[in-house]
């Protein structure tokens, strides 16, 4: 007997998220559809016109807005920003710089910091780094 190996699909805001790009600005046929693990890889090799201008332009999902400004997710709710933002828009507040802006853009370099303290630490008494959870 044999067993019929169905492809792995996943939702669409899954698929977005692996893409990098905002759900909602996505097509709405990839909006409605079901994205399989062979169709995802197709977008990452080979992306079409309407994924490179969302890359390119947004708008962005949170976690890219966050990249590009050099901060945490944390750090956007804490300031407000909820919704997603074109390059625009973030490129507009990289040069406004507010204050919330420097604020967490310095929170986030100690972070980094302390990170990489205790990376230091462990590797100088020979501790294994923990493992994030699951």
């Amino acid at each position: 007997m044999k067993s019929h190996q169905t492809p792995q699909t996943m939702k669409p805001a899954t698929a977005a998220k692996k893409l990098g790009v905002y759900l909602e600005a996505t097509p709405t046929e990839f909006q409605e559809g079901v994205v399989s693990r062979t169709e995802l890889n197709a977008l990452q090799a080979d992306p079409p016109e309407w994924l490179l201008e969302l890359r390119r332009n947004g708008p962005h999902p949170r976690p890219v807005v966050a990249a590009k400004l050099g901060v945490s997710i944390s750090g956007l709710a804490r300031a407000g920003v909820t919704e997603a933002l074109t390059t625009e828009q973030i490129d507009a507040l990289k040069n406004e710089s507010p204050e919330w802006l420097q604020r967490e853009r310095a929170t986030q370099a100690e972070v980094r910091k302390e990170a990489v303290r205790i990376k230091e630490k462990k590797a100088e008494t020979g501790e294994q780094p923990r493992r994030p959870r699951s």
